[in-house]
């Protein structure tokens, strides 16, 4: 009687698992980088832009909803955070949404509406398992090729 499956088929199934893993995780370090220290935002006179590709945001008017060009990240996504901004320093959360892979056009609903003249940031937080924003369970995203948390600014208009 001969047997379906052999030890050999195993083993070479098993590499072959043990390869693409590899590959599809080394395609997504974004996904598995360990979160930075919560150091603040430290800048001369304004914000600088991260070096990230990770998200687009533009100046816009004020108003109740933050407007997001893209977010260009692998699932299972992230979190959109707006915060205001206290001199170089990030302040409170405004308002969150969720992001699960890359999307564009991404309105951010606001607790609060943001002021003419200001300056603001988006920042991007790890998705993780939970269907609520909450600023001290989720941890910071980071960008791999540079280790810094992924934050663009942007400055409201009348």
């Amino acid at each position: 009687m001969k047997r379906p499956f052999s030890t050999t088929s195993f083993a070479a199934g098993l590499v072959l698992g043990v390869v693409l893993a590899s590959a599809w995780f080394l395609g997504n370090q974004n996904a598995s980088a360990p979160p930075p220290s919560s150091a603040p935002v430290a800048t001369s006179t304004a914000p600088t832009l991260s070096g990230s590709n990770a998200i687009s945001v533009s100046d816009q008017a004020a108003g109740t909803a933050v407007f997001v060009e893209s977010v260009t990240v692998p699932p299972p996504g992230v979190w959109i955070a707006v915060r205001e901004m206290n001199g170089n320093n990030l302040g409170n959360v405004l308002g969150a949404a969720r992001a699960g892979g890359p999307r564009s056009n991404i309105s951010v609903p606001l607790l609060r509406a943001t002021e003419p003249g200001r300056t603001y940031a988006v920042e991007l937080y790890r998705a993780g398992s939970t269907d609520t924003f909450n600023l001290n369970t989720l941890s910071v995203y980071v960008d791999f090729d540079t280790g810094e948390p992924v934050i663009a600014y942007f400055t409201t208009t009348k």
